[in-house]
């Protein structure tokens, strides 16, 4: 429900109302911060479509994929193959769903900060819930991932 209203969504397009510019200063376990790097980032999603769902952003407020630099794009790559491999070995995901939506006519929740999704897949994972219950269930809190993902980056 606090997805539909709206909470914590920017109001406008400026780095000050920016989430993913606000998340860097916080502790790693405020913000669900997985994983940080030189020129971006790991956190999970706080509307998360499945358990260990995590988004890349780049540390710099840009919108576009194409304005990212070289270095970023490398390090978001890099990002990508490990945020996979550490979903892989403490979930067993069997599948990955990866990708951006670039501007909100495209689906970006937030549209003025690049962000590539990494969302971890399993054979079966689609049930009644989001189609009858809409609501979508999560067997353990964003903090419990966190916390494994993150210790799990690490090794």
């Amino acid at each position: 429900m606090a997805y539909i209203r709206g909470e914590n969504k920017p109001t406008d397009r400026t780095e000050g109302e920016c989430p993913f510019c606000r998340i860097p200063a916080m502790g790693d376990e405020e913000g669900l911060v997985v994983h940080r790097g030189e020129l971006a980032y790991a956190v999970l999603n706080l509307y998360p479509y499945a358990p260990g769902h995590l988004m890349l952003c780049p540390f710099r407020h840009i919108a576009d994929y194409t304005e990212t630099t070289d270095e970023e794009a490398a390090e978001m790559a890099d990002l990508t193959r490990r945020a996979m491999s550490v979903i892989r070995s403490v979930s067993g995901a069997h599948g990955f769903n990866i990708g951006m939506n670039q501007g909100a006519i495209a689906g970006a929740g937030i549209s003025a900060h690049l962000h590539q999704h990494v969302v971890p897949r399993w054979s079966g994972d689609q049930n009644f819930m989001p189609i009858i219950g809409r609501t979508k269930t999560l067997p353990e809190v964003l903090t419990e991932t966190r916390a494994l993902l993150a210790q799990a980056w690490q090794a």
